[in-house]
């Protein structure tokens, strides 16, 4: 098999060619790591060890020859977000303070997957302490969007994202605070998937809250992302794909539609009139209310959690510096959030009433409140755009012109994914076109634990939608 044609495989293609012999371990790792070298101005690794990654597709091609039994992600090369432990790789949360560091153990969900047959394909660059949506890293370099090699990628998961678009590999492990999964997979044109908080272990990943972190997968295709749910869940039995003609697909406009950039608004409108055309039954029901609810816990629980957080990450990861010593290098950006918000004394900091309030008041209304939004209307899911706008250029990250509007950059890239991970819910992105040759994507949230039903869901909407065809640069390398 010629290296294009392996690059072009899915993550399921590939690991049961490798299974079968049609093709080895070593020779696909060959053509990925060609890849990730010519696509280097990306930016998307902070370590990148190809020999490491050599010596384990040899191990993987052993396995297989002696008739060891092999796992479903058998010699599958897997980019691996930044902030999440691995002991052979040093694990840096994108922060200058880490640079070097090796935790003392791998996060459950990396020991899952090397289980499972996976191979680590390096550490995987990300917006600083995953605490933005741009991935341009101070510390490290910006991310670059393989779309647009001048836009960002998305954050806080950029280079996962990049690397996944650019054909570096087909599947990956990203992480999920407010969108840091769904933000990069919108932007660089691939699927994401934000699981049931809870559903997959988050233990040895560099935090900001317990309440919202949650690891998952890019992807290029769903099936990918079924196949590692499966591996992580342990639940594996076939995934039900249900005919669009008998979905129930819920809209909320006046919070999720308000605001649009129009070349973005008409390619997801277009997406609603085609699954309308297929037979799946559009439900408009407004949400009131939602806005305050989210002011009222999303950002402030963030702020409130991130810094014990990150302290006992430290700790239980087995650094030898505390908070203290790794918030002296964060770089400026970053450290001027903290500075505000975050650290004991902060001037913005959130008052323990304000929080409790938060997570026992305002956070179970949330919950009630989309709860009973898909009983009552019987939504099977909810289709939003995942972003208001398509990924900007790198450095334009304060206010953005919308139409005939003036709107923050957090408010543009947060406002719409920050509903499901608040709530817990599990969140699908599916691309959905191209808006002025950039990336435009729709957001699949299920009511919280339908995460198989979701991914069914994605399967039906993405066999209607087809793929979107990667960058031409990619195509011709």
């Amino acid at each position: 098999m010629v290296a294009q044609g392996m690059i072009a495989l899915s993550a399921g293609e590939a690991v049961s060619a490798m299974r079968d012999g049609r093709m080895t371990a070593l020779a696909y790792a060959e053509a990925l790591l060609a890849r990730c070298a010519a696509g280097a101005e990306l930016n998307a690794f902070i370590t990148l060890d190809p020999e490491a990654v050599r010596a384990q597709a040899r191990a993987a091609d052993a396995r297989r020859a002696a008739g060891e039994v092999l796992g479903p992600l058998h010699g599958l090369p897997m980019p691996i977000k930044d902030s999440i432990n691995t002991a052979d790789l040093p694990t840096t949360a994108g922060t200058s303070a880490l640079r070097h560091f090796r935790p003392a153990a791998v996060a459950s969900v990396v020991a899952r997957l090397r289980t499972a047959g996976a191979i680590v394909l390096g550490k995987t660059n990300l917006h600083e302490l995953s605490l933005g949506w741009t991935s341009s890293n101070m510390a490290y370099g910006a991310v670059r969007n393989p779309w647009d090699l001048a836009r960002i990628p998305g954050g806080s998961s950029g280079g996962t994202a990049a690397a996944v678009a650019a054909g570096m590999a087909p599947l990956g492990l990203a992480e999920d605070t407010q969108g840091s999964i769904r933000v990069p997979a919108a932007l660089c044109g691939i699927t994401g998937f934000r699981p049931t908080t809870g559903r997959y272990p988050s233990d040895g990943c560099a935090p900001i809250s317990g309440e919202f972190d949650q690891v998952g997968p890019h992807a290029r295709c769903v099936s990918d992302l079924v196949l590692f749910d499966g591996v992580i869940s342990g639940e594996t039995a076939p995934v039900a794909v249900p005919s669009i003609e008998s979905l129930r697909l819920g809209i909320a406009p006046d919070y999720y539609f308000a605001g649009l950039d129009p070349a973005l608004a008409a390619v997801v409108e277009g997406t609603i009139q085609r699954l309308a055309r297929a037979g799946a039954t559009i439900v408009r029901a407004d949400l009131p209310g939602l806005d305050a609810l989210i002011s009222a816990i999303t950002m402030p629980v963030q702020i409130h959690d991130v810094v014990p957080s990150l302290t006992a990450w430290l700790a239980s990861s087995g650094a030898t510096i505390g908070f203290k010593a790794l918030h002296a290098e964060v770089s400026p950006d970053v450290k001027s959030v903290l500075d505000a918000f975050a650290v004991p004394g902060a001037p913005a900091a959130i008052p323990d009433a304000y929080y409790t309030a938060a997570i026992t008041e305002h956070l179970p209304a949330l919950r009630a409140r989309l709860a009973a939004w898909f009983a009552e209307n019987r939504i099977d899911a909810m289709l939003l755009p995942a972003t208001m706008v398509p990924a900007t250029p790198i450095g334009g990250d304060s206010l953005l012109r919308i139409g005939d509007a003036d709107v923050p950059f957090a408010t543009a890239m947060g406002r719409n994914i920050a509903p499901g991970s608040t709530a817990g819910l599990p969140g699908l992105v599916l691309p959905a076109g191209l808006a002025d040759g950039l990336p435009v994507a729709i957001e699949l949230d299920g009511p919280g634990g339908s995460d198989r039903a979701l991914l069914g869901i994605g399967l039906a909407i993405e066999a209607l939608l087809g793929p979107l065809l990667a960058p031409d640069w990619i195509n011709a390398a």
